[in-house]
């Protein structure tokens, strides 16, 4: 049977026979589509549509094939003349989510230039004259992201002797790439250029430029510098870090320093993973204080000792900032797990009762309890030496490096752990807002004198920030 099926096939390939001619011609009647008709036919009209060559060709392939019967073939039924046929197009490839459904950043204005989206840039900010009247252009770095998002502030070397916060900023800024950025990062890394020059705290003028926040365009000249930088750079902030370190030969466990009455605050707090926090409402005129009561998240970043970079407390910072960029979705970086640090609602300075050469016996961090001893003072000419006692349990946030003391010199800022937010802090009337209340700028301070200490010691200690 297989064989006969062969031959046949073989016969109507080879002979041009009227056969042959029947089923080639049948073949390509198959081939074209039926004329379509006017109305839908029926089964029996169907039959009688068979073309005739059609029919022909099919009895003879019976005729020399034994075993197959003629078959009439059905023409195919045709679709309803109201019948839409629909073509599926294949689905398109599935993007990422935060590209497609994130409106795209629009150009950033600053300083009176353009940045559009997924690009980085470098500007200058002319805050103030020095004395020969030339004027001070200082950088700032900015980088506006592909999507729109927060813009984030970071300032550092507000102190000119501060320099960690700069290489911080250096590296963030130079890490951060403008087409995985959703929103901007702008960096000032060295706002009193002139003290950084001198290697100094403070302004030519000895003022302390964190003490003229937000500013005075008619005041004096830290006044002026600060409303520069207020009214054209922070004002332009959703939220801000403002970098330091330790101020007077002093060093700080990297932490943060926050007003957590603010729930802004406290969520921002919350993002940079493993870094102690210390609540500390601002004093008037910094810059913490300023952008705060202007309705801008800030916290300070302390890290480190004046004078010195050190690579170590510079890469725990950035790890915190970036890990707050993370936190906020606008960068998307692995984070290492870090070790949960406490917040500390309480703090207190132990201070030197005696002059003489200070040598601390702990280290930044060390966990202490009530009567440890801190340190030694050492009288250079008697030879006596006096210990420095814990007067509570805590951890070392903050201290002297070894030098030469005089009686009420504050040494070790210890902070204190406690059960939680004191009563007194749950009762004011600012714990919870996401909003801050604007408060009056300070008055312009009178330069200090000779021989006279420049705005509080205390604040000092208390806001290097």
């Amino acid at each position: 049977m297989l064989g006969a099926l062969i031959l046949s096939g073989l016969l109507v390939a080879c002979d041009p026979s009227p056969t042959s001619v029947a089923l080639r011609q049948a073949r390509t009647a198959a081939a074209q589509p039926p004329a379509e008709p006017e109305t839908a036919p029926t089964e029996a009209a169907a039959e009688e549509a068979v073309p005739p060559a059609k029919a022909e060709a099919v009895q003879a392939i019976a005729d020399i094939t034994p075993g197959v019967d003629a078959v009439t073939p059905t023409p195919a039924r045709e679709l309803p003349a109201t019948t839409e046929i629909v073509v599926m197009e294949p689905a398109a490839e599935q993007s990422d989510p935060s590209q497609s459904t994130e409106p795209p950043a629009g150009t950033l204005e600053l300083l009176g230039q353009r940045i559009p989206p997924g690009s980085s840039t470098r500007l200058t900010w002319a805050a103030s004259e020095v004395f020969e009247g030339v004027s001070t252009a200082t950088p700032v770095l900015v980088v506006n992201g592909k999507r729109a998002g927060p813009v984030l502030c970071l300032t550092a070397a507000i102190h000119g002797d501060e320099l960690n916060g700069i290489e911080m900023v250096r590296r963030v800024m130079h890490e951060v790439e403008p087409e995985k950025l959703r929103g901007a990062v702008i960096g000032v890394p060295i706002v009193n250029l002139q003290g950084f020059r001198r290697g100094s705290r403070y302004l030519p003028d000895r003022r302390d430029l964190n003490r003229y926040f937000p500013g005075n365009s008619e005041g004096s000249s830290a006044a002026r510098i600060a409303h520069s930088l207020f009214e054209n750079i922070v004002r332009k902030c959703d939220s801000l870090i403002d970098l330091h370190t330790g101020s007077f030969y002093r060093t700080n466990l990297p932490q943060l320093r926050a007003d957590l009455r603010y729930r802004s605050v406290r969520d921002m707090t919350q993002a940079f993973g493993g870094m102690a926090v210390l609540h500390s409402e601002p004093a008037p005129g910094t810059l913490r204080r300023a952008a705060t009561d202007a309705g801008i998240p800030t916290v300070t970043l302390e890290a480190g000792e004046p004078l010195r970079l050190q690579s170590n407390k510079v890469s725990e910072g950035v790890a915190g900032i970036f890990a707050l960029l993370d936190s906020v979705d606008m960068v998307r970086k692995v984070q290492l797990l870090r070790t949960p640090e406490p917040v500390f609602y309480e703090s207190n300075w132990v201070r030197a009762d005696h002059g003489g050469i200070l040598f601390s016996v702990v280290r930044l961090g060390q966990e202490i309890e009530a009567g440890d001893v801190l340190g030694t003072v050492t009288d250079p000419i008697t030879n006596e030496q006096h210990l420095i006692y814990a007067s509570d349990g805590g951890r070392v946030l903050g201290m002297a490096l070894n030098q030469v003391v005089m009686p009420g010199f504050a040494a070790f800022r210890i902070g204190i752990e406690t059960d939680g937010p004191p009563s007194s802090l749950l009762a004011t009337a600012d714990w919870g807002q996401t909003e801050q209340a604007g408060t009056s700028p300070p008055a312009d301070e009178p330069p200090a004198e000779a021989g006279q200490p420049t705005p509080a010691d205390d604040e000092d200690l208390e806001e290097s920030s």
